[in-house]
């Protein structure tokens, strides 16, 4: 994803949109509601896969206790994050979220789909006809609904943030600074995707008396996962690595600054996502007036101040601008207006 997708908004709501930032609480409730579901929905299918003997339920099996791990870790990642700043992390754990969602990604690829693939491999080789195809099908719909459940809890969530962001529910949840939303989300619209597939398959089967189309079944199962894993491991590395934010946080910060009466004008400014919802800001200003140097180190310590204290800045870091430096103006901001420093 390109460093303009970012979702610094998350992290400075306020610079944006004028209201406060989603705390932890929506999402880790998002995360919560998915786990019980596919706890209940993993031992139902298990059942099922032994009962049946279809090698589309024990797929499905396997991706429900693949989605009942990540979730855990996804736990793990909202709790390890949370810890307040230390003498060796002034900055706090934000970006620690992204390591454990990337364990949960690899875990979802390593179990979901390679067992579901090798099963049905193995399946195709080697193929055992399926029985009690009513309780499949019974064990499926409630699966259906649960994962419903959890997915529009996961889609409320995201379209909430979207329309704040202007964006599309698809572009939010792939551009998010929070990777539990976007990993819950893409659980549990492959999960409904994967309930449909498994359901042709055994429907094939029964109907065909041949175990190629659930086999079939098991191993688009085992890919769906695959490509979800995937997407989700290459945006938590992107994030692990470091990610600037948008150029609309970018703009909105920039005005923050002009706002300011001690700021005159801006050089240089960088926002770097910190973590889910949390950013880190960099820059050089020309304070306003003509302080000496020792009022200029306190009118600069109390810019940085007012911006640590906007919710979602973890630490901030500004400089006095040389007097060469050419000035940077918001898109929507005249340059006279911004050398008054005018919001």
């Amino acid at each position: 994803m390109a460093p303009d997708a970012a979702d610094g908004p998350d992290a400075l709501a306020p610079l944006v949109a004028g209201d406060e930032p989603e705390g932890g609480g929506e999402s880790t409730r998002t995360v919560v509601l998915a786990l019980g579901a596919n706890v209940l929905i993993a031992a139902a299918k298990t059942a099922a896969a032994v009962i049946t003997g279809a090698a589309s339920m024990l797929a499905e099996a396997a991706h429900s206790w693949a989605d009942t791990g990540n979730e855990v870790f996804l736990l793990v990642a909202q709790r390890r994050a949370a810890r307040a700043p230390d003498a060796t992390h002034p900055f706090g754990y934000g970006r620690e979220v992204y390591v454990w969602s990337m364990f949960a990604a690899i875990g979802l690829f390593a179990v979901g789909a390679g067992v579901s693939v090798t099963h049905g491999i193995q399946e195709l080789a080697d193929p055992e006809p399926a029985s009690d195809f009513v309780v499949a099908y019974a064990v499926l719909g409630i699966s259906l609904v649960l994962e419903g459940v959890s997915f529009l809890q996961a889609l409320r969530q995201s379209r909430a943030e979207a329309r704040r962001r202007d964006r599309g529910v698809l572009e939010q949840v792939l551009a998010t600074s929070d990777p539990t939303v976007r990993a819950v989300f893409a659980e549990d619209a492959a999960a409904l995707i994967g309930i449909v597939i498994a359901s042709a398959g055994i429907a094939a089967h029964e109907v065909t008396g041949s175990t190629v189309p659930d086999a079939v079944g098991s191993i688009l199962v085992g890919l769906l996962l695959g490509f979800v894993a995937f997407v989700l491991i290459q945006r938590n590395l992107q994030l692990i690595v470091g990610e600037a934010v948008d150029p609309a946080l970018q703009a909105a910060a920039l005005r923050r600054l002009l706002a300011m009466p001690q700021v005159a004008r801006v050089t240089k400014l960088r926002l770097e996502i910190a973590g889910a919802r949390r950013v880190f800001l960099t820059g050089a200003v020309d304070l306003a007036g003509e302080p000496d140097e020792v009022e200029a180190s306190h009118q600069l310590a109390l810019v940085e101040d007012q911006v640590r204290a906007i919710p979602g800045v973890v630490g901030v870091v500004l400089s006095l601008a040389e007097p060469e430096e050419p000035s940077l103006v918001p898109p929507d901001v005249s340059p006279a207006r911004a050398r008054r420093g005018s919001p």
